[in-house]
C-alpha cells in the first residue's frame, strides 16, 4: 500500500504512525499488541511449530499452533553495550542511544558519545547545542553526506553503475565537507551505496555536527581502552573526565533467546547463516524477514519470498 500522494520523501513521525494505523485497518490484519513470545519449537512427530506467547498486562500463556514461523524480530531487537573494561564501575551516567532524551538534562556537564552512525552524530550535536562539553569516539571509518547527495545518489543509481554514482557522491561531499580526516573522520576505501549494499552500514546524514567538530566544540576520540572511576582512558594514552557516557553503538538480535529451533537458518549472533538474497529460508517451514541488513527494500523482498513460498506450498 502506497503513501498518500502528497506525502513527504522523509515521513514524520505522525505521519507514519497514520500510515500504519491506515494499513492495519485496509488488510484487516489484528496485531497482538502487550504480547512477548518466550519460545518457538519445533515438533518432529506432528510436524508443527509451538510457540508461547505472554500477555504482559494479564500474563496469561497462550500456545499457538502453527505450520509455518516467520522470524520478524528484527536485527535491532535490543541494544548493544561493548564490553570495556571498568565500565560497570564508571562513577557517572551511562546510557545507550535508545534511552537518550533530551541534550537540555545535561547542560555544562562533561558528556561521551560512543559511536559515530546517524545517531551518535545527532546526539552529540544535540549534547553541544545545549551546552554540554561533548566529546565522541569515532571507531571505524564513515561516509557523512548531505541528504540531498543521498537523494541525487539513491535516482542515479537507478540508471547508472553503482560504482560511478558512489564517486560522484564522494566528490560531492569532499566539495562539501572538505577534509575530515585531519578532524579524526576517515571515509571507508568504498563508497556509500556500495558499502550500504554489502554490509547494511547507512552513511551518516549530517545535521550540523561536522561544523562543530570543525570548529573543536564537539572534540573527536579514538577508541576507549579501560574506565577507572569517571575517568576514560582511550587507545590513544589520552585520559578524560566524563559526567556522562552515551553509546551509540546499534543493536542485536534477540531471536536465539526464543527460537530453540533456528539452526538451519540463523547463526549464533541470531542473524541468517547464508547471504543475501538467499537467506530467508530455513528447515521446517521457518523463515525470517528483515534480518538481511537490506533496510526497507530488502523487507519487501523477504515478505514477497515469504508469501509466495508459503502459498506455493498449499498448492503442491
Amino acid at each position: 500500500m502506497s503513501y498518500p500522494a502528497d506525502a513527504p520523501t522523509y515521513i514524520p513521525k505522525d505521519q507514519f504512525v497514520k500510515y500504519l494505523d491506515n494499513y492495519i485497518e485496509h488488510f484487516d490484519i489484528r496485531p497482538k499488541y502487550h504480547t512477548t513470545i518466550e519460545s518457538c519449537t519445533y515438533d518432529e512427530g506432528k510436524k508443527c511449530w509451538f510457540s508461547m506467547a505472554r500477555d504482559v498486562t494479564t500474563s496469561v500463556v497462550v500456545r499457538y499452533t502453527t505450520r509455518f514461523l516467520i522470524v520478524a524480530s528484527g536485527e535491532n531487537s535490543a541494544a548493544n553495550i561493548p564490553v570495556i573494561t571498568g565500565l560497570h564501575d564508571f562513577a557517572g551516567e551511562a546510557i545507550h542511544s535508545s534511552r537518550f532524551k533530551s541534550g537540555a538534562t545535561y547542560s555544562r556537564k562533561n558528556a561521551l558519545v560512543v559511536g559515530c552512525g546517524n545517531s551518535g552524530m545527532e546526539i552529540a550535536y544535540d549534547l553541544a547545542s545545549h551546552g554540554a562539553n561533548t566529546s565522541i569516539v569515532v571507531r571505524s571509518p564513515v561516509h557523512v553526506m548531505t541528504k540531498e547527495i543521498i537523494r541525487l545518489g539513491m535516482t542515479l543509481v537507478q540508471h547508472i553503475p553503482v560504482n560511478v554514482v558512489d564517486d560522484l557522491l564522494v566528490r560531492l561531499a569532499n566539495l562539501v565537507f572538505g577534509d575530515l580526516s585531519r578532524h579524526g573522520i576517515v571515509r571507508p576505501k568504498i563508497g556509500p551505496l556500495q558499502l550500504k549494499a554489502e554490509t547494511g552500514r547507512s552513511a551518516v546524514i549530517d545535521v550540523g555536527t561536522v561544523g562543530l567538530i570543525k570548529k573543536g566544540i564537539i572534540k573527536v576520540l579514538g577508541n576507549i581502552s579501560k574506565i577507572k572511576g569517571n575517568v576514560v582512558e582511550f587507545e590513544s594514552g589520552k585520559e578524560s573526565a566524563f559526567d556522562v557516557i552515551v553509546f551509540a553503538t546499534g543493536y542485536k538480535s534477540t531471536a536465539n533467546t526464543w527460537l530453540k529451533n533456528g539452526e538451519s537458518m540463523l547463526n549464533n549472533a541470531g542473524l541468517p547463516k547464508k547471504e543475501f538474497p538467499n537467506h530467508w529460508k530455513g528447515a521446517n517451514g521457518l523463515y525470517c524477514a528483515g534480518l538481511a541488513r537490506r533496510g526497507l527494500a530488502g523487507i519487501a523482498i523477504d515478505a514477497k519470498n515469504i508469501a509466495n513460498d508459503i502459498s506455493s506450498s498449499y498448492h503442491a
